[in-house]
């Protein structure tokens, strides 16, 4: 999928249509968002079935705040990305035009692929994100308490490129990685410093395992799946009596346990997910607030927390 995406993204096979992609491309980098709309749609005049020239459509429009027209962009493009690689039904559903508000993992391996070169120097330089840390921290301050030298057998769900994993791995006899973006897992691989990595759904890695792990941990994850119930319950099934479950959440003060905000990512009411935490058989330890990271400028707030299985 990596090699495809790539020519999915920047190439409608016209050369013409291309070159006039780009000028918009160059528009929208001038934050010319209208003027970048425009030609976006010259150019799929052109070339009507480029997929991500739809997806790019919808993005200058709404950038724009051209929303009524970046939804009929959307439409488009869900009808022409059979495979979901660009998140339609999302983008549609965080608009309350319709679409779905079910977790999307075709959308999320195609993004992070794409990411993956580029993943830390963005997130950790330009986004300010410190959610490793502050996981980190609260992990050792329960290994103080409970007098844990190391943790034996520990699961990093969604490890990307291995942040999380290199603040783990002092602290573990066993480090385990999954993923859905093989490429991510390809930059982790390079890193050196995980016992087994896998490309794979993290709820079916829960699934297969039966009181077998220490610690798992969930480093701006969960944001990304939507509803906590399921993946909650099986990590509650694959830990040991006495194991930990560590995660971060994107949060939000209303009461709706879970919805869908405009980035796409999903954010989660705090009391609603604990509740689902102790009903998971998992005993809330520890929950503090925390910044996640920067967004367009502004903080997201978020959440630490960690439980033990019961």
């Amino acid at each position: 999928m990596p090699n495809n995406l790539r020519e999915i993204q920047y190439s409608s096979g016209d050369l013409v249509a291309d070159r006039r992609a780009s000028y918009a491309a160059a528009l929208a980098t001038e934050r010319a968002f209208a003027e970048a709309a425009d030609l976006m749609t010259q150019t799929l005049e052109m070339v009507p079935q480029w997929v991500a020239g739809w997806n790019l459509l919808g993005g200058y429009r709404e950038a724009a705040g051209d929303i009524a027209g970046a939804v009929v962009a959307w439409t488009q493009l869900l009808q022409l990305d059979g495979k979901g690689l660009f998140g339609a039904a999302l983008k549609l559903a965080a608009h309350g035009a319709g679409g779905s508000a079910e977790a999307a993992p075709a959308y999320v391996e195609a993004l992070f692929d794409d990411y993956a070169p580029r993943f830390e120097d963005a997130l950790v330089g330009r986004l300010g994100y410190r959610t490793p840390e502050a996981l980190e921290t609260m992990i050792r301050a329960v290994m103080v308490t409970r007098g844990i030298g190391r943790f034996g057998r520990v699961l990093d769900l969604g490890c990307g490129t291995g942040l999380m994993g290199g603040r783990l791995r002092p602290l573990v006899e066993r480090l385990e990685g999954v993923d859905l973006s093989a490429r991510m897992l390809g930059e982790a691989r390079r890193k050196g410093i995980y016992d087994r990595l896998e490309k794979d759904d993290l709820k079916a890695v829960l699934d297969q395992e039966q009181a077998s792990i220490d610690l798992i941990v969930a480093a701006d994850v969960l944001n990304y799946v939507g509803a906590l119930e399921a993946p909650l319950a099986s990590a509650g099934r694959a830990l040991r009596r006495g194991g930990i479950v560590a995660f971060s959440l994107e949060t939000h003060g209303g009461s709706e346990p879970v919805r869908l905000g405009t980035s796409l990512r999903f954010q989660h009411a705090v009391e609603p997910t604990l509740e689902i935490c102790r009903t998971a058989g998992l005993e809330v330890i520890s929950a503090e607030p925390v910044v996640i990271r920067m967004d367009r400028g502004l903080p997201v707030d978020g959440m630490i927390v960690l439980t033990e299985r019961v």
